[in-house]
């Protein structure tokens, strides 16, 4: 893949995540390239283009003339840096994740379809704005080996192989916060997930394809 497709799946994921409600003023996606990854600058998806996407590299120093970085961009470092299967990362607000993380309780599987999330999702309790490597190194750790992670009072971030699988993860994990809302005040998580789970990894690949056909908006016109 060069590096102008590269910026295209990027752009246009965080177009979809805005069209899909998932991202408001303050979310962010990032996508593995070269010896660092490209990452939406702080400008509103609906109007950047591929050229406001900012190279940064492993240490997650913005480049000289970098624009508009996310103060949350070592967050991105050191997830890849702790995971070297997730090729990019989805960094959102959506409202039912957000009120699910105003307390610091994993969010529980309850319908087959949330598990498109992971099966475990952990809150982590620092509420503060994630921008240092030191925290961001919290963080990595806090994901471990999961899909995705709520930041008390602060949104979440979802991981995946593609920007697109990172999004797909992450519109189900806020219908998962969804149902757990609308359950009981102390929904019980079913004995033995194990028989259903055997079906999640075909319906990510058909979830995906969903997400694309559903939310996906025309390519950005030449500047």
């Amino acid at each position: 893949m060069d590096e102008r497709t590269a910026r295209q799946r990027v752009t246009a994921t965080a177009r979809m995540m805005e069209t899909a409600g998932l991202a408001e003023a303050f979310g962010h996606v990032s996508s593995r390239w070269g010896d660092g990854f490209l990452i939406t600058s702080t400008r509103p998806f609906a109007t950047a283009g591929t050229d406001d996407l900012i190279r940064v590299d492993d240490s997650a120093a913005p480049p000289p003339g970098g624009g508009e970085v996310p103060l949350e961009t070592p967050m991105h470092a050191a997830v890849y840096l702790a995971r070297p299967d997730v090729g990019a990362v989805c960094r959102a607000h959506p409202p039912a994740v957000v009120a699910w993380g105003t307390n610091n309780t994993d969010l529980p599987l309850l319908h087959g379809l949330g598990a498109l999330a992971g099966v475990t999702v952990r809150v982590h309790a620092d509420i503060d704005l994630i921008t240092t490597l030191e925290q961001a190194a919290a963080i990595a750790a806090s994901l471990g080996a999961d899909s995705a992670l709520i930041l008390r009072a602060n949104g979440c971030l979802a991981v995946g192989a593609t920007p697109l699988e990172a999004l797909t993860r992450l519109y189900y994990l806020e219908e998962r916060a969804q149902v757990a809302l609308a359950g009981t005040a102390s929904p019980t998580p079913y004995p033995d997930w194990g028989p259903r789970l055997t079906h999640t990894t075909g319906e990510l690949s058909r979830a995906m394809a969903w997400v694309e056909a559903a939310f996906a908006t025309p390519p950005e016109r030449p500047r």
